[in-house]
């Protein structure tokens, strides 16, 4: 006759499996806590849907966003951006509201490590024209200049035989508290030249910034940091509004 574990034992036994269970619930939950903190005040990650920003981003590659730009840290020329569409700049019935559940788990998922199913509201250009700066396309030789300084941009990439940066000319006055972006994928971007009749003038409200993009994460064999390119943007003189 088999003969019973002893009753303290069986009690020993019990209270390390409370321990180890209550151990891993505690790691787990801090996880999650720290997870959560990361992704609502530090970092995002978003999808690439089109090829607007070829060939820096590629359709389907993975982008780390930071989200201390704006704020702790300043927009600059050059960043790559993701923003919230500041009205009509995406194709009608991708940038839609939510019922309030879905857009309860919209925004929890993300800062729990899930993908980032808002995405659709989402556009991802190059800030070119930063608060009160004049851009102008295109001079003779088919550059654009900001504050009357040409570019000479090294990440564009334009159609074979093409020397013109932009397909459409124009001038415009960069409002405060707002930024000109351009895809570097030129000919086939519908960024601020493409919405420039909309009710915001083809301009991206700063508050409308989620953060600046900062590395490729996925796929593997696209990793690559995302650079603002300070010189091709260096000897741009001040303007009143930055001073």
């Amino acid at each position: 006759m088999a003969q019973k574990a002893p009753r303290g034992l069986l009690s020993r036994l019990g209270r390390y499996l409370f321990i180890i269970v209550r151990d891993l619930l505690i790691i787990v939950l801090a996880a999650l806590v720290v997870s959560f903190l990361i992704k609502t005040f530090l970092i995002r990650s978003f999808s690439i849907p089109t090829s607007s920003m070829e060939e820096t981003l590629q359709v389907d590659d993975r982008v780390i966003v930071s989200q201390l730009t704006p704020g702790v840290f300043e927009v600059n020329h050059g960043d790559v951006v993701v923003f919230v569409d500041p009205g009509g700049w995406l194709p009608s019935g991708l940038a839609t509201e939510d019922d309030p559940l879905t857009t309860l788990f919209n925004w929890i998922g993300p800062r729990l490590g899930l993908p980032d199913e808002s995405g659709d509201e989402h556009l991802i250009k190059r800030v070119i024209g930063l608060p009160g700066d004049t851009v102008v396309c295109c001079d003779a030789l088919g550059a654009l200049s900001v504050n009357g300084v040409p570019l000479e941009e090294p990440y564009l990439s334009l159609p074979d035989g093409v020397e013109d940066v932009s397909g459409s000319s124009f001038s415009v006055v960069v409002p405060d508290d707002a930024l000109w972006v351009m895809g570097d994928n030129r000919y086939n971007s519908a960024d601020s030249r493409a919405n420039l009749s909309k009710p915001g003038g083809g301009f991206v409200p700063v508050d409308h910034v989620v953060g600046r993009a900062i590395v490729v994460s996925w796929p593997a064999e696209n990793w690559a940091w995302l650079g603002n390119f300070p010189s091709a943007f260096q000897g741009i003189p001040d303007n009143p509004i930055r001073g």
